[in-house]
């Protein structure tokens, strides 16, 4: 069964497939030592600005864990907002292995701006609270919606005046890129953002994770904590070869631009079925719509989705990079025998 409910339900794409498959051939030095991981690192600097440096790490979690980790102590707060992944679908692993409370504030759409974190740092110098260090946003948001590189840099400016940090979770940081036609230096780097969680999983690789740091200071401990985080690969070559294939011949991008392809094309094929409610703009590859509890049930005996809020009967349908225009077809096709 063809799936909607995630990107990460989607294959490899070839071109990762043969990287991983040319990096079996002979042995290599392990824990990031072999000519792959050494090439990786300067590739990075070429598509992110010389700042930056890469730890690539086995899962989202655990990127977003050791990036955390980097940025806060146990007496800090990581603010964040009340859909983000760090709060909703990591199990308290954030709060567990920072020591950092968690403070998650309420959004229509996923996305923070600065008059919302405002109220959240009043508690500065103030020793019986929990000091905020941290602003964590993803990009895409999990609500599909994208933030524009002026909303990022405003936000990073705040936080920077209050001696915060901004992180990212990238896990579609590609799609992002594709929708805002930029490159992804300019939705990070240029933006002013600290620290970066910046996954392909969902994108066309197979388990590619990982942080990227922009600041020294933040790269300073960062192998250290990647290793105490259970995240450092002995066989690195074969997560660094796959982010090298990602980035050759912008294949992050076109498999971005694709899955945002057909996430649109679904969409206009719902409308012109009948009149659905749509919660949130479809700015990446995630359409929220809401359907009827049978119209659900009659639809998930074809086509695999998550209902994604039970109270309003919204579901979110996800698309990826091997999404195709007959799996489009085939979906629409059943709703409108459904409908």
């Amino acid at each position: 069964m063809r799936s909607f409910g995630s990107d990460n339900h989607s294959g490899i794409h070839p071109a990762v497939l043969e990287a991983i498959k040319q990096a079996n051939i002979d042995h290599a030095c392990a824990y990031g030592d072999d000519d792959s991981s050494e090439a990786l690192q300067k590739k990075v600097k070429e598509v992110f600005g010389e700042n930056a440096t890469i730890f690539p790490t086995f899962n989202g979690t655990g990127a977003n864990i050791c990036a955390l980790r980097a940025c806060t102590q146990p007496f800090h707060a990581i603010l964040c907002p009340d859909s983000a992944h760090i709060f909703v679908d990591e199990c308290g692993a954030p709060e567990f292995m920072t020591g950092a409370a968690l403070k998650a504030i309420p959004t229509s759409n996923g996305k923070i701006t600065v008059a919302m974190l405002e109220p959240f740092l009043d508690a500065f110098g103030f020793e019986h609270h929990s000091q905020p260090k941290v602003l964590y946003i993803s990009q895409a948001t999990e609500l599909g919606t994208v933030y524009t590189p002026e909303e990022i840099k405003q936000l990073s400016n705040f936080l920077h005046h209050n001696k915060m940090y901004l992180h990212i979770d990238g896990a579609r940081l590609a799609n992002a890129a594709a929708t805002l036609q930029c490159s992804l230096k300019e939705i990070t780097a240029n933006c002013g953002v600290d620290i970066l969680s910046f996954g392909g999983t969902k994108n066309g690789m197979m388990m590619g994770e990982s942080v990227i740091t922009f600041r020294p200071e933040l790269a300073e401990n960062m192998k250290y904590i990647r290793k105490q985080s259970t995240q450092l690969f002995s066989k690195m070559r074969f997560a660094s070869v796959q982010f090298l294939a990602y980035f050759q011949n912008e294949l992050w991008w076109h498999n971005a631009l694709h899955a945002n392809k057909m996430a649109h094309l679904l969409r206009s094929k719902i409308e012109e079925t009948g009149s659905f409610e749509f919660t949130q703009p479809t700015e990446a590859n995630i359409i929220l719509v809401k359907f009827s509890p049978t119209l659900i049930n009659n639809m998930l005996k074809h086509h695999f989705f998550y209902v994604w809020n039970e109270n309003t009967l919204e579901i979110r349908l996800v698309t990826s990079w091997d999404t195709t225009e007959e799996d489009v077809k085939n979906f629409t096709q059943n709703l409108k025998l459904y409908y």
